[in-house]
């Protein structure tokens, strides 16, 4: 197994994200550093920053409403908060799609790393769901081109077509197949609006609104909805591989 694969089959992070630990010099193979594109098997010691890191046959699935001003980062010195110090979970679990600083709402918090690259793989074009409250009144004009596509001078990309439904004066909710940097503020800032508010209600099948929970609050994934993005991702059934149920 390529060693960004075995380190996202850990749960510690996708393997984009690997591919950075390798870079970074955090991640040791049988106490050296490991080499371009390098295979890893089951008689592999593999450490990140000095601790050893094991693949899973059982996983944990959480669902966590992520407050404003924590950030979604495993690590970070210049952070006041982290998701995994919000979270408090007891074990190693990371985060399927971020969430900037200023916005708040549904993170899906797993330590299967096959799903998170599922899911976070552009292609798929897999659902998410917003809230947003912008600065100033909206029109049909706002709510065509957001749903049309923004160019974005910054990123230099177009955003894929979405939906967008007007919900007040200043609101609206908007349902993403794409996930690029602050998407969605960059989108209205283009349109000369900034946003006030954003918070996340959906991932693919799991919604907020199903879990009851509150800022700073997580709980189980049900085994339906783990069996959905299983089937939705297309990995193919998930056969009640999961922890029992702790407390919030």
């Amino acid at each position: 197994m390529r060693l960004n694969k075995y380190i996202s089959s850990c749960g510690v992070c996708s393997r984009r994200e690997a591919d950075k630990l390798i870079a970074d010099g955090r991640i040791t193979v049988n106490g050296s550093a490991p080499s371009p594109g390098q295979d890893v098997s089951d008689s592999d010691s593999v450490f990140l920053d000095g601790r050893e890191i094991k693949a899973k046959s059982e996983h944990n699935y959480l669902v966590y409403y992520k407050p404003v001003g924590v950030v979604c980062t495993t690590r970070d010195a210049h952070a006041k908060k982290t998701v995994i110090d919000d979270l408090g979970f007891s074990e190693r679990v990371t985060y399927a799609g971020r969430l900037d600083r200023d916005s708040e709402g549904l993170l899906i918090m797993t330590d299967d790393g096959d799903l998170i690259q599922a899911m976070m793989k552009g292609s798929n074009k897999h659902e998410k769901e917003y809230e947003v409250t912008v600065d100033k009144d909206i029109n049909g004009d706002f709510l065509k081109h957001m749903s049309l596509g923004v160019y974005l001078r910054e990123l230099d990309r177009t955003t894929r077509p979405c939906k967008v439904t007007r919900t007040g004066k200043r609101s609206f909710d908007i349902i993403l197949t794409q996930g690029l940097n602050r998407q969605i503020r960059r989108m209205c800032h283009e349109l000369g609006f900034e946003v006030v508010s954003l918070k996340r209600t959906r991932v693919m099948c799991v919604e907020l609104k199903n879990h009851k929970i509150k800022a700073g609050e997580y709980e189980r994934l049900t085994a339906e909805e783990i069996a959905t993005l299983y089937r939705d991702t297309k990995l193919g059934e998930k056969n009640g591989n999961r922890r029992d149920k702790k407390g919030i």
